[in-house]
This record gives structure tokens, sequence and C-alpha cells, in this order.
């Protein structure tokens, strides 16, 4: 697969105004932005607020807290105890599985610390605050891609395909992934723009956000080299904002990676250490597999087999977005989290959820609801329904009735 250029050519059904833009550059850009993803954040906003609705009631239902839950749920508390108390908690379990807060990257709850000192709200309350918030800037991000690249139509229906995710109830959660998605969609936006600076700064808070952060810099960098290398064949010059962007986008992961190896006497291989003993590491699938195949010869809880359909329904969107010729940063950006998903080891029923950020996996599916849409209506009304069924039931059953860390 070939790629002509980093940067799509905007449809002709667009407004200039929209496919021109560049974050952070005019605050009439800005405004108009913002304007035509109104609908699109609207409909992703009510999405996730149905489907907290359906986990609410289940909850009660259970005699359960839904707020609890979302807000305190598996790596929430690990989360919320970095934002209070700083680093240094470790669980021990066995001498090869120890649980070190140090796997859990800083950026997010620095944020949720940044909240409670400004406002009295609690932790839980504060993180669910700084999610919710994220997903939503996530959600015009997203809308952005999807307009410039194929329309307003496409924009919309990738953002509401992206809230109907089976694993979309973690976007209502005190988790990371609204954090990482809204800075991956924003920096990848600014790639397609040609906006280097604020491609390699927002890919650098993204490393800081996720361990798998780093797709977001590979994206950027795989993007920077492949217009480096057009520049300099036609005018033999390259930007000095396309290389600073270039070097900053991976710096946050870096950096953090650097500050656990230091902290722990292995500058390269501390940070790598602290994941193994959480019973992740990257083996080239060889987990993934012999999980899947004790799966399929003993059977096991619904989780499981529901996670394994997903991840390979990604491996396949992930097939068609290379035949649809996406432009080089959304296929290194999706491709790199779909191979940490596929080879990392440790925690199968968690790999939907990594999957969240790489939302360019469902540009071949939203030109298809709209072409639907537009021929048979009414087809496309079901298929959104039964989506939205599958998204608000299972995440209820992931959060409240699944005794399964998400």
């Amino acid at each position: 697969m070939t790629h002509a250029t980093t940067v799509a050519t905007p449809t002709a059904t667009e407004p200039e105004t929209l496919h021109r833009a560049r974050p952070g550059l005019s605050t009439g850009t800005a405004l108009s932005l913002a304007a035509a993803s109104a609908v699109a954040v609207g409909l992703f906003l009510a999405a996730r607020l149905a489907g907290t609705a359906v986990l609410a009631v289940a909850a009660w239902a259970t005699g359960k807290q839904p707020l609890a839950l979302l807000g305190r749920s598996w790596d929430s508390a690990w989360y919320l105890g970095i934002a209070a108390h700083g680093y240094g908690r470790t669980l021990y379990f066995h001498p090869t599985v120890i649980h070190s807060d140090l796997a859990f990257f800083p950026l997010y709850p620095a944020l949720v610390r940044f909240m409670t000192a400004l406002t009295p709200l609690s932790g839980g309350a504060a993180g669910l605050i700084v999610s919710w918030a994220a997903a939503g800037i996530a959600a015009g991000g997203i809308y952005a891609i999807g307009a410039r690249l194929h329309g307003r139509a496409v924009g919309t229906a990738l953002v509401l395909l992206w809230a109907l995710l089976p694993h979309s109830v973690v976007l209502s959660m005190a988790y990371t992934e609204p954090v990482l998605t809204a800075f991956a969609a924003w920096s990848l936006y600014a790639v397609l723009s040609g906006s280097w600076l604020w491609a390699g700064s927002l890919a650098a808070l993204a490393g800081l956000s996720r361990p798998n952060g780093f797709a977001v810099a590979a994206a950027v960098l795989a993007a920077a080299l492949c217009e480096a290398y057009r520049t300099c064949r036609r005018t033999g010059r390259v930007s000095h904002s396309l290389w600073t962007g270039a070097a900053l986008a991976p710096l946050g992961w870096t950096a953090y990676v650097l500050w656990v190896g230091r902290r722990k006497g292995n500058l390269l291989g501390g940070y790598f250490e602290v994941q193994r003993l959480w019973g992740s590491r990257f083996d080239f699938g060889h987990g993934s597999l012999h999980f899947v195949r004790q799966l399929l010869l003993h059977g096991n809880r619904f989780v499981f087999p529901m996670a394994m359909v997903i991840v390979a329904v990604a491996v396949l969107m992930y097939a068609l977005l290379l035949a649809d010729r996406a432009p080089l940063p959304l296929v290194v950006h999706s491709g790199v989290l779909l191979l940490i998903a596929l080879g990392g080891s440790g925690f199968f029923e968690s790999k939907p959820r990594f999957l969240l950020p790489a939302f360019p996996l469902l540009l071949p599916l939203a030109r298809a609801l709209v072409r639907t849409a537009r021929a048979r209506p009414w087809h496309a009304t079901v298929v959104v329904c039964a989506l939205a069924g599958l998204s608000f039931v299972y995440g209820a059953y992931l959060v409240v009735i699944a005794h399964t860390p998400l």
C-alpha cells in the first residue's frame, strides 16, 4: 500500500474553513470547528448518558451504587491513590507477582489532583469529571478527522460508532482511555492539517497518559519522516516546525519510562520489569495464543470469548482500513495499538479496552453506515439500535455483574 501524502485532500462538499483548520491558530477557526462538531458530540453524549442510565438501573437492582462503580472500579482505585498520595504503593502477591503503582502513567492522576485542589470534589468525582470532559473532547477530535477525510456525515457516524462500541462503558468511567483518545485524536488531526508543533506537543501528552500512548508518537514520527522526504525531494529544505514536532512527539512516554527506570535502578529496563511483575509483557503474541487455546479447549466466562471476538473483529477492521487507503498517520496509530493488543500477554480481558483509542478502525464502517442511511434509512436505524443495545447491556454487565478486571 502506498500513501501519496500524509495529509488528505478535503472533500468537495465540505467548507474550506473546516478543512483548513489548524489547532490553536485563530479563535474564529476554533469556534467554526466547535460549531461543526456540536451535533456529533451531542450524539456521543446522548449515547453515553443512555448507557450510563442502563448501568445505573442494573446497579440499583443489585444493591450497588452506580457512581461508585464508575469512579472506583479496578484501575481507577490505583489512579486515585496516585492522585491523593503520589507514587509508592506496592502489593506483594507472590515473588513473581508484584503490583506497583509505577505501572500507571502520571498525566491522569495529575489532572485528578488538580481538579480536587480547585474544587471540593472527592477523588472519585474528580476522576469522573476529568474522564467525561476528555471523552467529549475526544469525540470532537474524532469528528474533525472523519469530517476532514470524508465529510460531515461520516464524521458524525464515526463518533456515534465509537460511542457504541461494546467496551465504550469505559469512556464513562474514571479510566485513562478518554484522556489518551482526546490527545490522540487532536494530534492526528494536527498531522493531517500540517500543524507539526501541535501534533508533537499533543503526542507528548498522549505519551504521558498510558503505556500504549506511544502509538500517537509513532504516527507523528512516521508522518513527519514521510513529509520530510517529500519536501526534501521537492524543495531540498524541511521546515523547523516539522523537525521540532517530530522531536517533541516521543518525549512524554520516554520521560516517564526513564524516570521509572531511574527510580528502580535500571534506567532502560526498570519500567518494563514493573510491567512484567504485573503479568504484562510483549512476547509477540505467545501468551495471547496460549490463552485463546485454553479458552477454546476448556471454555470460560462470557467476558473472555467476547474479548477474543472483539480483537478478531479489530484485525478485520484494520485490513479494511488498509484497503481503504487511509492516511499514513491513522494507519500507523491504529496498527501500533493493535500490535500491542495482539502481542502483549496478560489481562486478556482488557484488550478491547486497549483498542478504544484506535478509532480510525471504525472509518470503513462509518462510511458504510452513511451509504446505508442514504439508501435505506430504516436499515441504518436498525443497525444503530442493535449496536446501542449491545453496548448498553454489555457495558452494564461488565461493570455491575462480571467480576473481571477491566
